[in-house]
């Protein structure tokens, strides 16, 4: 079954077809910019049996040179069969579309990443056949975007660099550069970012400090992962109510279910980002009531060198 990391580190590039020209510059490489780009089939399957499919197919139009065609594979690990697949899906391009293929990889983690960049020949080693040589974008190249003003410049580009940082232990700046952005999107732009770097984040431990910078305030979006974290936190606040049995309890209980959830994301975002938490700050977040100064807090857990630092000034 393909994952979340995988779609969204290639499905990215079906929404913003242009991501490829910030990339190429991040790695180094000159392609003209396209004029326009055309979202291809996937599917490389022949008459035989055999069925391949590659995961994103563009291709992309020029003002002055020939269209390219870019093939994009998500790869979550080294795959000694995979070189091979990759030089079938570009010789198989090249001979339908007779246009110059480009294969990009990306990765979250840096062993696959420096392993898929390195050049394959195919052939004997006295004449090589042929060389495959792609171009990988993973966190070994991808820049650590931690200031909102950079993030703003390219926000397409922000958002894979988050997606291939997924494994970092600084991805609490990283989340919390493009949550500051996105205050200021609009819900066409906002949510499908929100969308793409939960899925990158798949279950690794910075997809709880994602879920829980985007739900400090609740009113900034409107997306089903934002939904279902407003619905928990209605259903946590009614459960306890109910036990009460009267308004005054319901109303009590639903105060301490929101503030208990506070306290538990704050705990989450230290535990996510590898920071120890002592004792007397463990009981001074379990222990308030006030959600106003637990969401303040949990704001500076995502950015904060140490645990109590999130009382900074209070």
């Amino acid at each position: 079954m393909v994952s979340a990391p995988h779609e969204a580190m290639h499905r990215i590039f079906q929404d913003h077809p242009d991501l490829f020209s910030g990339v190429s510059k991040v790695l180094g490489v000159d392609f003209a910019p396209p004029t326009s780009v055309t979202l291809m089939p996937t599917d490389l399957t022949e008459a035989s049996p055999l069925e391949r499919r590659v995961d994103t197919l563009l291709r992309l139009d020029t003002e002055d040179d020939e269209p390219l065609l870019l093939a994009v594979e998500a790869q979550g690990k080294k795959d000694p069969d995979k070189p091979a697949s990759w030089a079938y899906y570009a010789s198989y391009l090249l001979t339908k579309y007779r246009l110059q293929p480009i294969l990009l990889v990306v990765c979250q983690d840096h062993a696959t990443a420096k392993w898929a960049e390195e050049p394959v020949t195919f052939g004997p080693p006295q004449w090589p056949l042929l060389t495959l040589r792609p171009l990988v974008a993973g966190p070994h190249n991808m820049p650590l975007i931690t200031d909102s003003a950079e993030v703003r410049k390219d926000l397409a580009l922000a958002t894979l660099a988050a997606i291939t940082h997924a494994k970092n232990p600084e991805i609490g700046p990283i989340l919390k550069a493009v949550t500051t952005v996105l205050r200021d999107e609009p819900d066409a732009v906002k949510n499908p970012v929100i969308e793409f770097i939960s899925r990158g984040l798949g279950k690794l431990p910075a997809a709880a400090l994602w879920r829980t910078l985007v739900a400090v305030d609740l009113s900034f979006y409107k997306s089903p992962l934002f939904e279902e974290v407003r619905e928990e936190a209605r259903a946590e606040g009614q459960a306890e109510g109910r036990a009460e049995g009267q308004a005054e309890g319901r109303a009590e209980g639903r105060a301490e279910g929101r503030a208990e959830g506070w306290a538990e994301a704050i705990l989450d975002v230290f535990a996510a980002r590898g920071i120890d938490v002592p004792e007397p700050v463990r009981e001074r977040v379990i222990n308030c009531v006030d959600p106003e100064s637990l969401r303040h807090w949990l704001r500076r857990a995502a950015v904060a060198l140490s645990a109590d630092a999130i009382f900074a000034d209070d």
